[in-house]
Protein backbone atom coordinates (compact mmCIF):
# COMPACT_ATOMS: atom_id res chain seq x y z
CA UNK A 1 0.00 0.00 0.00
CA UNK A 2 1.03 3.62 -0.56
CA UNK A 3 0.76 5.89 2.46
CA UNK A 4 1.32 9.62 2.04
CA UNK A 5 2.69 11.86 4.77
CA UNK A 6 2.62 15.64 4.59
CA UNK A 7 5.67 17.34 6.14
CA UNK A 8 6.81 20.92 6.61
CA UNK A 9 10.09 21.85 4.91
CA UNK A 10 12.59 24.32 6.36
CA UNK A 11 15.01 25.20 3.50
CA UNK A 12 17.83 27.72 3.85
CA UNK A 13 18.18 30.66 1.46
CA UNK A 14 20.00 28.66 -1.20
CA UNK A 15 17.48 25.83 -1.22
CA UNK A 16 14.55 28.24 -0.97
CA UNK A 17 15.74 29.85 -4.23
CA UNK A 18 16.21 26.39 -5.79
CA UNK A 19 12.70 25.31 -4.82
CA UNK A 20 11.21 28.53 -6.21
CA UNK A 21 13.05 27.98 -9.51
CA UNK A 22 11.77 24.41 -9.78
CA UNK A 23 8.19 25.50 -9.03
CA UNK A 24 8.41 28.11 -11.79
CA UNK A 25 10.01 25.60 -14.15
CA UNK A 26 7.23 23.07 -13.56
CA UNK A 27 4.65 25.73 -14.43
CA UNK A 28 6.60 26.68 -17.58
CA UNK A 29 6.81 23.03 -18.70
CA UNK A 30 3.10 22.49 -18.14
CA UNK A 31 2.06 25.60 -20.06
CA UNK A 32 4.51 25.02 -22.92
CA UNK A 33 3.51 21.36 -23.14
CA UNK A 34 -0.20 22.21 -23.10
CA UNK A 35 0.22 24.81 -25.86
CA UNK A 36 2.09 22.25 -27.99
CA UNK A 37 -0.50 19.58 -27.23
CA UNK A 38 -3.35 21.89 -28.29
CA UNK A 39 -1.60 22.71 -31.55
CA UNK A 40 -1.07 19.02 -32.37
CA UNK A 41 -4.65 18.19 -31.46
CA UNK A 42 -6.08 20.99 -33.62
CA UNK A 43 -3.87 19.97 -36.55
CA UNK A 44 -5.07 16.36 -36.34
CA UNK A 45 -8.68 17.55 -36.42
CA UNK A 46 -8.20 19.98 -39.31
CA UNK A 47 -6.21 17.54 -41.48
CA UNK A 48 -8.32 14.57 -40.32
CA UNK A 49 -5.17 12.54 -39.73
CA UNK A 50 -5.06 10.49 -36.53
CA UNK A 51 -1.31 9.98 -36.95
CA UNK A 52 -0.86 13.64 -36.03
CA UNK A 53 -2.72 13.20 -32.74
CA UNK A 54 -0.61 14.23 -29.74
CA UNK A 55 0.71 11.73 -27.21
CA UNK A 56 2.79 12.07 -24.09
CA UNK A 57 5.90 10.76 -25.85
CA UNK A 58 5.51 13.08 -28.86
CA UNK A 59 5.10 16.20 -26.75
CA UNK A 60 7.92 15.25 -24.39
CA UNK A 61 10.38 14.46 -27.21
CA UNK A 62 9.50 17.73 -28.98
CA UNK A 63 10.10 19.77 -25.83
CA UNK A 64 13.36 17.99 -25.02
CA UNK A 65 14.62 18.55 -28.56
CA UNK A 66 13.85 22.30 -28.35
CA UNK A 67 15.29 22.91 -24.90
CA UNK A 68 16.79 26.33 -24.27
CA UNK A 69 20.21 26.71 -22.65
CA UNK A 70 18.80 27.86 -19.30
CA UNK A 71 16.69 24.69 -19.01
CA UNK A 72 19.73 22.42 -18.77
CA UNK A 73 20.66 23.71 -15.32
CA UNK A 74 17.31 22.50 -13.91
CA UNK A 75 16.17 18.94 -13.23
CA UNK A 76 15.14 17.04 -16.36
CA UNK A 77 12.71 14.95 -14.28
CA UNK A 78 10.68 18.07 -13.56
CA UNK A 79 9.87 18.42 -17.27
CA UNK A 80 9.19 14.71 -17.81
CA UNK A 81 6.86 14.39 -14.81
CA UNK A 82 5.00 17.56 -15.80
CA UNK A 83 4.31 16.16 -19.28
CA UNK A 84 3.31 12.82 -17.75
CA UNK A 85 0.71 14.55 -15.55
CA UNK A 86 -0.45 16.55 -18.57
CA UNK A 87 -0.99 13.32 -20.49
CA UNK A 88 -3.11 11.91 -17.67
CA UNK A 89 -5.13 15.14 -17.50
CA UNK A 90 -5.71 14.99 -21.26
CA UNK A 91 -6.95 11.40 -21.03
CA UNK A 92 -9.67 12.58 -18.63
CA UNK A 93 -10.82 15.04 -21.31
CA UNK A 94 -12.19 12.08 -23.28
CA UNK A 95 -13.99 10.64 -20.24
CA UNK A 96 -17.18 12.66 -19.89
CA UNK A 97 -18.17 10.76 -16.74
CA UNK A 98 -15.61 12.81 -14.82
CA UNK A 99 -17.11 15.43 -12.50
CA UNK A 100 -14.92 18.31 -13.71
CA UNK A 101 -14.83 17.20 -17.32
CA UNK A 102 -12.96 19.45 -19.75
CA UNK A 103 -9.63 20.32 -21.29
CA UNK A 104 -6.61 20.92 -19.04
CA UNK A 105 -6.07 24.56 -18.14
CA UNK A 106 -2.94 26.69 -18.17
CA UNK A 107 -1.24 27.33 -14.82
CA UNK A 108 -1.01 30.88 -13.50
CA UNK A 109 1.85 32.32 -11.49
CA UNK A 110 -0.80 34.04 -9.36
CA UNK A 111 -2.12 30.73 -8.06
CA UNK A 112 -1.67 30.54 -4.27
CA UNK A 113 -0.16 27.07 -4.56
CA UNK A 114 2.88 26.34 -6.72
CA UNK A 115 4.82 23.08 -6.78
CA UNK A 116 6.73 20.39 -8.66
CA UNK A 117 7.37 16.64 -8.52
CA UNK A 118 10.50 14.55 -8.44
CA UNK A 119 11.21 10.82 -8.29
CA UNK A 120 14.89 11.25 -7.39
CA UNK A 121 14.40 12.54 -3.86
CA UNK A 122 16.07 10.65 -1.01
CA UNK A 123 15.93 10.83 2.76
CA UNK A 124 19.48 10.99 4.13
CA UNK A 125 20.13 11.30 7.86
CA UNK A 126 16.59 12.51 8.49
CA UNK A 127 16.75 15.22 5.80
CA UNK A 128 15.38 15.51 2.26
CA UNK A 129 17.97 15.41 -0.53
CA UNK A 130 17.01 16.50 -4.05
CA UNK A 131 19.00 15.92 -7.24
CA UNK A 132 21.49 18.75 -7.65
CA UNK A 133 20.93 21.32 -10.38
CA UNK A 134 23.73 22.09 -12.84
CA UNK A 135 25.87 25.18 -12.29
CA UNK A 136 25.21 25.37 -8.52
CA UNK A 137 28.25 24.82 -6.30
CA UNK A 138 26.52 24.71 -2.93
CA UNK A 139 23.68 22.26 -2.43
CA UNK A 140 22.11 21.36 0.91
CA UNK A 141 19.79 18.77 2.36
CA UNK A 142 16.46 20.16 3.57
CA UNK A 143 15.29 19.75 7.13
CA UNK A 144 11.66 18.72 7.62
CA UNK A 145 9.22 18.02 10.45
CA UNK A 146 5.93 16.16 10.75
CA UNK A 147 6.82 12.66 9.53
CA UNK A 148 5.65 9.83 11.76
CA UNK A 149 7.46 6.93 10.13
CA UNK A 150 9.81 6.88 7.14
CA UNK A 151 10.23 3.11 6.90
CA UNK A 152 9.51 1.94 3.37
CA UNK A 153 10.22 2.77 -0.26
CA UNK A 154 9.87 6.45 -1.22
CA UNK A 155 7.94 7.12 -4.45
CA UNK A 156 7.31 10.34 -6.42
CA UNK A 157 7.60 13.28 -3.99
CA UNK A 158 5.44 16.37 -4.44
CA UNK A 159 6.94 19.63 -3.16
CA UNK A 160 4.93 22.84 -3.09
CA UNK A 161 4.85 26.28 -1.52
CA UNK A 162 1.71 27.78 -0.08
CA UNK A 163 1.11 30.81 2.15
CA UNK A 164 4.84 31.50 2.30
CA UNK A 165 5.64 27.99 3.60
CA UNK A 166 7.14 24.95 1.91
CA UNK A 167 5.56 21.52 2.16
CA UNK A 168 6.25 18.04 0.82
CA UNK A 169 4.15 14.90 0.37
CA UNK A 170 6.04 11.65 0.96
CA UNK A 171 4.29 8.66 -0.66
CA UNK A 172 5.84 5.62 1.02
CA UNK A 173 5.14 2.02 0.08
CA UNK A 174 4.49 0.09 3.29
CA UNK A 175 2.88 -3.14 4.44
CA UNK A 176 -0.38 -2.38 6.25
CA UNK A 177 -1.67 -4.88 8.78
CA UNK A 178 -5.36 -5.71 8.49
CA UNK A 179 -7.55 -4.90 11.48
CA UNK A 180 -9.11 -7.61 13.62
CA UNK A 181 -12.57 -8.59 12.36
CA UNK A 182 -15.28 -7.56 14.80
CA UNK A 183 -18.36 -8.56 12.80
CA UNK A 184 -19.98 -5.16 13.50
CA UNK A 185 -21.86 -3.19 10.85
CA UNK A 186 -22.90 0.44 10.52
CA UNK A 187 -24.33 3.01 8.13
CA UNK A 188 -23.38 6.68 7.76
CA UNK A 189 -25.72 9.41 6.55
CA UNK A 190 -23.89 12.59 5.53
CA UNK A 191 -25.59 15.91 6.15
CA UNK A 192 -24.67 19.58 6.12
CA UNK A 193 -22.97 20.22 9.43
CA UNK A 194 -22.96 16.67 10.82
CA UNK A 195 -22.56 12.97 10.06
CA UNK A 196 -25.07 10.49 11.51
CA UNK A 197 -24.29 6.81 12.10
CA UNK A 198 -25.89 3.99 14.06
CA UNK A 199 -24.33 4.97 17.39
CA UNK A 200 -24.54 8.75 17.30
CA UNK A 201 -23.61 11.91 15.47
CA UNK A 202 -20.37 13.75 14.64
CA UNK A 203 -20.38 17.52 14.07
CA UNK A 204 -18.43 18.63 10.99
CA UNK A 205 -19.07 22.35 11.60
CA UNK A 206 -18.26 22.91 15.31
CA UNK A 207 -18.38 26.33 16.96
CA UNK A 208 -14.65 27.04 16.50
CA UNK A 209 -15.07 26.53 12.74
CA UNK A 210 -18.06 28.87 12.61
CA UNK A 211 -15.99 31.51 14.42
CA UNK A 212 -13.19 31.13 11.87
CA UNK A 213 -15.63 31.45 8.97
CA UNK A 214 -16.84 34.75 10.43
CA UNK A 215 -13.26 36.02 10.59
CA UNK A 216 -12.64 34.87 7.01
CA UNK A 217 -15.72 36.78 5.88
CA UNK A 218 -14.46 39.88 7.68
CA UNK A 219 -10.96 39.70 6.15
CA UNK A 220 -12.44 39.17 2.69
CA UNK A 221 -14.45 42.39 3.03
CA UNK A 222 -11.36 44.26 4.28
CA UNK A 223 -9.29 43.01 1.35
CA UNK A 224 -11.98 44.04 -1.13
CA UNK A 225 -11.86 47.60 0.26
CA UNK A 226 -8.05 47.73 0.27
CA UNK A 227 -7.73 46.44 -3.30
CA UNK A 228 -8.51 49.81 -4.86
CA UNK A 229 -7.76 53.18 -3.26
CA UNK A 230 -8.53 56.40 -5.16
CA UNK A 231 -8.89 54.41 -8.36
CA UNK A 232 -5.45 52.82 -8.04
CA UNK A 233 -4.61 49.19 -7.36
CA UNK A 234 -2.88 48.78 -3.99
CA UNK A 235 -2.40 45.01 -3.78
CA UNK A 236 1.30 45.53 -3.07
CA UNK A 237 0.81 47.76 -0.04
CA UNK A 238 1.95 46.65 3.41
CA UNK A 239 -1.56 46.66 4.89
CA UNK A 240 -2.96 44.62 2.00
CA UNK A 241 -0.21 41.97 2.30
CA UNK A 242 -0.62 41.79 6.08
CA UNK A 243 -4.41 41.32 5.83
CA UNK A 244 -4.02 38.70 3.12
CA UNK A 245 -1.60 36.76 5.33
CA UNK A 246 -4.19 36.75 8.13
CA UNK A 247 -6.83 35.47 5.70
CA UNK A 248 -4.54 32.69 4.48
CA UNK A 249 -3.71 31.76 8.08
CA UNK A 250 -7.40 31.30 8.92
CA UNK A 251 -8.00 29.26 5.78
CA UNK A 252 -5.19 26.91 6.86
CA UNK A 253 -6.72 26.58 10.34
CA UNK A 254 -10.11 25.71 8.84
CA UNK A 255 -8.57 23.04 6.59
CA UNK A 256 -6.59 21.50 9.44
CA UNK A 257 -9.65 21.33 11.73
CA UNK A 258 -11.86 19.79 9.04
CA UNK A 259 -9.26 17.20 8.04
CA UNK A 260 -8.64 16.31 11.68
CA UNK A 261 -12.36 15.65 12.26
CA UNK A 262 -12.70 13.50 9.14
CA UNK A 263 -9.51 11.53 9.74
CA UNK A 264 -10.40 10.67 13.34
CA UNK A 265 -13.98 9.71 12.47
CA UNK A 266 -13.05 7.48 9.52
CA UNK A 267 -10.28 5.80 11.53
CA UNK A 268 -12.79 5.01 14.27
CA UNK A 269 -15.18 3.53 11.69
CA UNK A 270 -12.64 1.16 10.09
CA UNK A 271 -11.34 0.05 13.49
CA UNK A 272 -14.77 -0.69 14.94
CA UNK A 273 -16.84 -1.94 11.98
CA UNK A 274 -16.33 -4.53 9.25
CA UNK A 275 -19.10 -3.33 6.91
CA UNK A 276 -19.93 0.34 6.33
CA UNK A 277 -22.73 1.71 4.14
CA UNK A 278 -22.66 5.26 2.75
CA UNK A 279 -24.55 7.07 0.01
CA UNK A 280 -23.14 7.59 -3.48
CA UNK A 281 -24.12 11.25 -3.62
CA UNK A 282 -24.04 13.44 -6.73
CA UNK A 283 -22.71 16.52 -4.92
CA UNK A 284 -22.61 18.69 -8.04
CA UNK A 285 -26.31 18.14 -8.67
CA UNK A 286 -27.12 18.96 -5.04
CA UNK A 287 -25.63 22.47 -5.24
CA UNK A 288 -28.86 24.22 -6.15
CA UNK A 289 -28.14 27.69 -4.70
CA UNK A 290 -25.03 29.50 -3.50
CA UNK A 291 -26.23 29.04 0.09
CA UNK A 292 -26.59 25.27 -0.30
CA UNK A 293 -23.28 25.10 -2.19
CA UNK A 294 -21.43 26.78 0.67
CA UNK A 295 -22.82 24.32 3.22
CA UNK A 296 -22.00 21.32 1.02
CA UNK A 297 -18.45 22.51 0.43
CA UNK A 298 -17.83 23.06 4.13
CA UNK A 299 -19.23 19.63 5.05
CA UNK A 300 -16.64 17.91 2.79
CA UNK A 301 -18.79 15.05 1.48
CA UNK A 302 -16.25 14.14 -1.20
CA UNK A 303 -13.27 14.17 1.16
CA UNK A 304 -15.12 11.91 3.62
CA UNK A 305 -15.82 9.31 0.93
CA UNK A 306 -12.27 9.52 -0.44
CA UNK A 307 -10.46 8.81 2.82
CA UNK A 308 -12.99 6.22 3.96
CA UNK A 309 -12.52 4.35 0.65
CA UNK A 310 -8.76 4.00 0.92
CA UNK A 311 -8.85 3.16 4.63
CA UNK A 312 -11.34 0.36 4.01
CA UNK A 313 -9.03 -0.91 1.28
CA UNK A 314 -6.02 -0.71 3.62
CA UNK A 315 -7.57 -2.65 6.47
CA UNK A 316 -9.67 -5.14 4.50
CA UNK A 317 -13.08 -3.70 5.44
CA UNK A 318 -16.17 -3.67 3.18
CA UNK A 319 -17.49 -0.31 1.95
CA UNK A 320 -20.99 -0.51 0.45
CA UNK A 321 -22.23 2.38 -1.70
CA UNK A 322 -25.97 2.94 -1.84
CA UNK A 323 -27.30 4.07 -5.21
CA UNK A 324 -27.53 7.86 -5.48
CA UNK A 325 -31.26 7.53 -6.25
CA UNK A 326 -31.93 5.30 -3.22
CA UNK A 327 -34.71 7.09 -1.26
CA UNK A 328 -33.09 6.89 2.18
CA UNK A 329 -34.74 10.15 3.26
CA UNK A 330 -38.23 9.47 1.86
CA UNK A 331 -38.52 5.78 2.79
CA UNK A 332 -40.04 4.63 6.07
CA UNK A 333 -37.54 2.40 7.88
CA UNK A 334 -40.37 0.47 9.62
CA UNK A 335 -42.95 -0.33 6.89
CA UNK A 336 -41.00 0.56 3.73
CA UNK A 337 -43.48 3.17 2.44
CA UNK A 338 -41.82 5.72 0.10
CA UNK A 339 -43.13 9.27 0.00
CA UNK A 340 -43.85 10.71 -3.44
CA UNK A 341 -45.29 13.89 -4.92
CA UNK A 342 -46.37 16.55 -2.45
CA UNK A 343 -45.72 14.21 0.49
CA UNK A 344 -41.94 14.38 0.07
CA UNK A 345 -39.71 16.03 2.65
CA UNK A 346 -37.82 19.00 1.20
CA UNK A 347 -35.48 21.67 2.49
CA UNK A 348 -38.44 23.37 4.17
CA UNK A 349 -40.05 20.17 5.41
CA UNK A 350 -43.47 19.21 4.06
CA UNK A 351 -45.87 22.08 3.39
CA UNK A 352 -48.91 19.85 2.92
CA UNK A 353 -48.72 18.22 6.36
CA UNK A 354 -46.79 21.00 8.12
CA UNK A 355 -43.85 18.80 9.18
CA UNK A 356 -40.39 20.23 9.81
CA UNK A 357 -37.24 19.65 7.83
CA UNK A 358 -35.62 17.41 10.46
CA UNK A 359 -38.59 15.15 11.33
CA UNK A 360 -39.96 12.09 9.57
CA UNK A 361 -43.59 10.98 9.95
CA UNK A 362 -44.87 8.03 7.97
CA UNK A 363 -48.41 8.63 6.72
CA UNK A 364 -49.02 4.88 6.32
CA UNK A 365 -47.97 3.33 9.67
CA UNK A 366 -47.63 6.48 11.78
CA UNK A 367 -43.93 5.88 12.55
CA UNK A 368 -42.20 9.06 13.74
CA UNK A 369 -38.49 9.80 14.35
CA UNK A 370 -35.67 12.14 13.40
CA UNK A 371 -35.23 12.35 9.63
CA UNK A 372 -31.47 11.66 9.74
CA UNK A 373 -31.93 8.64 12.04
CA UNK A 374 -34.53 7.25 9.66
CA UNK A 375 -32.05 7.63 6.76
CA UNK A 376 -29.40 5.74 8.77
CA UNK A 377 -31.83 2.87 9.40
CA UNK A 378 -32.65 2.67 5.69
CA UNK A 379 -28.99 2.56 4.73
CA UNK A 380 -28.29 -0.04 7.40
CA UNK A 381 -30.99 -2.25 5.85
CA UNK A 382 -28.83 -2.57 2.69
CA UNK A 383 -26.21 -4.69 4.50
Amino acid sequence: MIRTQKVRLYPNRTMKKALDDLCDYRRYCWNAGLALWNDMYDSSLILEDKKLSPTEHKVRDEMVANKADWQYRLSARCLQLAIHDLGQAWEKFFDKSQIDWGKPHFKSKKDPRQGFKTDRAKIVNGKLRLDKSHGIKKWYDIRFEGAKSLAGSLKVVSIYRENGKCWASFPIEVNVETKIKSGAKTAVDVNVGHLNYTEGKVATLPDNLKHLYKRIKYYQRVLAKKRMVNGKQTTGSHNYVKTRAKLQRDYCKVTNIQHDIMQKFTTMLVKKYDKIVIEDLAVKEMQMTHVASKGLQRSMFGYFRQILSYKCEWYGKDLILADKYYPSTQRCSRCGHIKTGNEKIGLNGNLKHGTKHDEYICYECGFSCDRDENAVYNLFALI
